[in-house]
């Protein structure tokens, strides 16, 4: 099965990604880590992506495509779940055209519906330990009680006006890969408020309804 699953910051499209590859034997392809994973083995299209994350700036289009690519042909082509690509027009327009070239088209377009403000709530509570990295959540999955509350910081990109703003950028973007994907009928909006149990049981109800995804 041929997967793309996408949604806003804080939508859990990556939990999501991970249970389908977990439950369902599907490789999820994260963009993010694609490039870390290229850029510590040394590959490549891995030094050219470290050039520019070494300067500070975002690794191009160009070069997050040859990624992708690589990524979806060790996979044969299929089996997979694309999380965080494609993100623009552009980036949809390659990928219809690299699966085409190999006649493995996408079975299904996810979109994960979550309004902003849950989006808000979900991120301001997000907690970070400056010393360690770990995440936590200050309803879900707060500090234990035995940490220094001192070492418990919230991430800039975490504040409630700074989601907002980037939950604006998303929407702008994504609303054109929406009418793309629902043109080309693969498009599927799932609701993505609630548990992540409950979101899954979601996701899995409306693959399985797909004709020509079902087995494969």
């Amino acid at each position: 099965m041929r997967i793309i699953i996408f949604g806003p910051p804080g939508a859990g499209k990556g939990t999501q990604a991970r249970l389908l590859e977990e439950r369902r034997g599907l490789t999820q392809i994260s963009t993010g880590d694609i490039i870390r994973t290229a850029m510590k083995r040394e590959t490549p299209i891995g030094k050219e992506a470290k050039a520019y994350v070494e300067q500070g700036e975002l690794v191009p289009d160009t070069v997050v495509r040859k990624l992708a690519e690589q990524a979806i042909a060790d996979e044969a082509y299929d089996d997979f779940v694309l999380d965080g690509y494609p993100r623009t027009i552009q980036q949809a327009e390659w990928l219809t055209e690299f699966l085409t070239e190999h006649d493995t088209p996408l079975h299904a377009v996810v979109s994960l519906q979550v309004p902003d403000e849950v989006i808000v709530d979900r991120l301001s509570k997000r907690r970070i330990h400056k010393e360690t990295g770990d995440t936590y959540h200050l309803d879900l999955d707060p500090p234990p009680d035995d940490v220094d509350p001192s070492l418990i910081v919230q991430r800039p990109d975490d504040q409630p006006a700074t989601i907002r703003n980037r939950l604006s950028v998303y929407r702008e973007q994504t609303a054109p890969l929406e009418a793309y994907y629902q043109e080309r009928d693969v498009y599927y909006a799932v609701d993505g408020v609630g548990d992540i149990e409950a979101i899954y049981t979601r996701i899995t109800t409306t693959l399985d309804d797909i004709p020509t995804a079902a087995g494969a």
